[in-house]
């Protein structure tokens, strides 16, 4: 199912997760389509990963940020 979150973000005014990063430490970081924090669903990954695999739409981007490299690794929804 193909969900235009561009279009739902500015119609709405909510912030639509589109990416989602893991960071070495645990923590998570997320932002909407216009690359804005959406703080609601940032914090440890243990307190925040229901939350956001529950709200993330289908397109929204999984990774890890693990270690030095210069870009995260992107993962599949389900191994996140």
């Amino acid at each position: 199912m193909y969900v235009d979150t561009d279009r739902l973000n500015k119609e709405t005014g909510n912030k639509v997760i589109k990416n989602i990063n893991r960071l070495k430490n645990d923590m998570v970081m997320v932002f909407d389509v216009e690359g804005e924090q959406v703080p609601e669903y940032q914090g440890q990954y243990k307190d925040v990963r229901e939350s956001i695999l529950r709200d993330a739409p289908p397109d929204a981007v999984f990774t890890y940020w693990f270690g030095y490299s210069d870009e995260p690794v992107t993962v599949f929804r389900e191994e996140w």
